[in-house]
């Protein structure tokens, strides 16, 4: 398994720590960025991650950022990806057993580095479950095909 990671200027010095980590650890890590703590823009780093997990076989990815939600939202928005941010390290299993998470979001202001890899640690080392959490999963992945629903007055859907 490799590791597409990236980080904003807020998440670049939680970034570096993981990326050594990691590597530590015998998990290949590739660095999609940024490359120092001047001020950048997030979405460019979230999405080469995220578009290089959806595209490689066997990746996962880890976007970082300030707080985690805006490298979230940009992961989510890659098709194939499947991205949580995750405070805890209950969080990330569950996200990895129930919902296949491809791509780990964190905050790197939330908590100190010891408690960021035990959140990582959780997720790299649970499996996807299946079963009835496949069903569901395959209906998250669908619904990145359709357009969005036309809701009329009194909230029934066309």
């Amino acid at each position: 398994m490799r590791i597409e990671m990236a980080a904003d200027h807020r998440g670049f010095g939680l970034k570096a720590r993981l990326a050594a980590w990691l590597a530590a650890r015998g998990v290949a890590v590739r660095d999609w960025g940024c490359a120092s703590e001047a001020a950048c823009d997030y979405p460019d780093f979230a999405y080469a991650a995220a578009r290089a997990v959806a595209t490689t076989p066997q990746s996962r990815g880890i976007v970082i950022c300030s707080n985690g939600v805006g490298v979230t939202m940009v992961a989510n928005k890659v098709p194939g990806v499947r991205a949580a941010l995750c405070h805890t390290p209950a969080m990330a299993t569950q996200a990895r057993r129930h919902n296949d998470a491809n791509v780990l979001a964190l905050g790197a202001d939330d908590a100190p580095f010891e408690e960021q890899c035990a959140i990582v640690q959780a997720w790299l080392e649970t499996e996807f479950e299946g079963g009835r959490h496949a069903r569901r999963v395959a209906k998250i992945m669908a619904g990145e095909c359709r357009a969005p629903a036309v809701v009329e007055e009194g909230g029934r859907r066309e």
